[in-house]
């Protein structure tokens, strides 16, 4: 069965988009738990993130090095945190939550609706950082 994140990748659902490769995309999290939360996620589906090969696994964790960098560049923030849990979708993601303290990072802290001229207006400053390098 496809997944959500399959049918954002290809276009059946929209997202806001700041990445993408023949290996990856990159959109914002319609349930951010700070503004300019994203997710780094692989074209191929792959339920749990151990079983990505190693290659893939190493460029996720490339892209999400350089988006990582962006956030930090756009939004200021103390840190980027970066989890993979795995249960919400079974597509393999990466979140990057740009957070000023370690309580930002916890999924009871989730948005449960967001407005997209939020995520636009953040995914167009990730964009512009992510030009600078």
């Amino acid at each position: 069965m496809t997944t959500i994140f399959t049918r954002i990748i290809e276009g059946e659902i929209p997202g806001t988009f700041v990445h993408r490769d023949d290996l990856c995309v990159v959109f914002m999290s319609i349930n951010p738990m700070a503004t300019g939360h994203a997710l780094v996620v692989p074209t191929e589906e792959v339920d749990h993130w151990i079983d990505c090969s190693p290659e893939l696994a190493a460029h996720l964790f490339a892209v999400s090095h350089r988006v990582a960098k962006a956030q930090e560049i756009a939004f200021g923030c103390e840190r980027v945190g970066l989890i993979i849990a795995g249960y919400e979708v079974p597509h393999a993601h990466i979140h990057l939550i740009p957070t000023q303290s370690m309580s930002q990072l916890s999924f009871a802290n989730a948005a449960t609706s967001v407005d997209l001229d939020a995520l636009t207006a953040a995914a167009a400053k990730i964009s512009v950082a992510l030009a600078t390098f």
